[in-house]
């Protein structure tokens, strides 16, 4: 990667993967790009910056040009929970942004990261040690476009070329940017509440086991597999990357420990409980420790501590 475009900097994920990017390859290397939701001044003001509709192919197709981009990272998308309640809108949104992706990068020669996630599996996959080949029926809009992603970015490497590669996120914990309306959101905001008002009510049920990873792994596993010996990859754009797993009783139990008057209760959403209940519980990520040597940093223990320690310092 030498020129690297991001679509949905304002994002979870984008809005630290722009620093994490600009601090390994160049800050005038880096383009971010936004359309509603603003950038953070950090992005803004550190390196280009684009006003762009991801579903807009000749205006994503500028900009490309522009800045001689040879790296786009799609990570457009309505998430699980928000889909549900707008399933038009995600598929629209989610399937076209990425489809402009392949299509310009088809036409520029340039290499596209498109992130799938625990999402894309269903309630007949293996919970347990979920394969990295597997059956994938989802029961979600979010989750049916990421295996339709995944299945496109095999169909435009194999038939066009195009160096597609991406990732099964599970959910993703952070530090530093809100939720955004996903199942997993519960366990980033309980770190906030415990800090704010030393309690929280949880929207899954205890026992509801997920995949999860600190953000700081999910930046560095972008970035690793891009920049992996393509010959080595096999799966290519649906990689298992995994961390760490627990259900809400264990975190609250991690928390406890920095903070031992902090409380927990639950007040269940049936919509989340379902979509959690058809994801893995654990996925096995062999698949990405063999072809390109991934291995996550943080587990509980470690992510809690940092969580609590940066949140602690700026919500003070």
């Amino acid at each position: 990667m030498k020129n690297i475009l991001v679509l949905g900097a304002a994002g979870q994920i984008g809005s630290e993967l722009v620093p994490y990017l600009r601090n390994i390859y160049g800050a005038q290397n880096v383009v971010a790009t936004y359309r509603s939701t603003p950038l953070i001044p950090e992005i803004m003001e550190g390196g280009p910056c684009e006003n762009m509709d991801a579903m807009d192919a000749e205006r994503m197709m500028s900009v490309v040009k522009k800045y001689d981009i040879d790296t786009i990272v799609n990570l457009v998308a309505v998430l699980s929970a928000v889909g549900e309640s707008k399933p038009t809108l995600a598929w629209k949104i989610n399937m076209e942004s990425m489809i402009n992706s392949l299509e310009v990068a088809r036409e520029t020669k340039a290499a596209v990261f498109l992130p799938s996630s625990i999402g894309a599996f269903g309630p007949n996959t293996p919970m347990d040690n979920t394969p990295q080949d597997t059956l994938m029926r989802p029961s979600t809009i979010y989750g049916i476009s990421k295996v339709a992603a995944e299945l496109l970015g095999d169909y435009y490497f194999v038939k066009y070329g195009v160096d597609c590669r991406g990732l099964r996120y599970p959910g993703i914990i952070s530090n530093v940017t809100l939720p955004g309306g996903g199942t997993t959101d519960y366990a980033v905001e309980i770190y906030y509440e415990a800090i704010k008002n030393k309690k929280y009510t949880c929207n899954l049920g205890a026992g509801t086991f997920l995949d999860m990873m600190y953000m700081p792994d999910a930046l560095r596993a972008l970035v690793e597999l891009m920049e992996a010996d393509p010959a080595k990859l096999v799966h290519r754009n649906c990689f298992n990357v995994s961390a760490m797993s627990f259900d809400p009783e264990m975190i609250a139990a991690e928390i406890k420990k920095h903070i031992p008057d902090f409380a927990m209760d639950y007040n269940v959403d049936p919509v989340k409980q379902a979509i959690a209940n058809s994801w893995p519980n654990y996925m096995d990520h062999s698949a990405a420790q063999q072809e390109w040597g991934w291995k996550p940093e943080y587990d509980l223990g470690s992510m809690t501590a940092d969580m609590l320690k940066i949140l602690g310092a700026r919500l003070a």
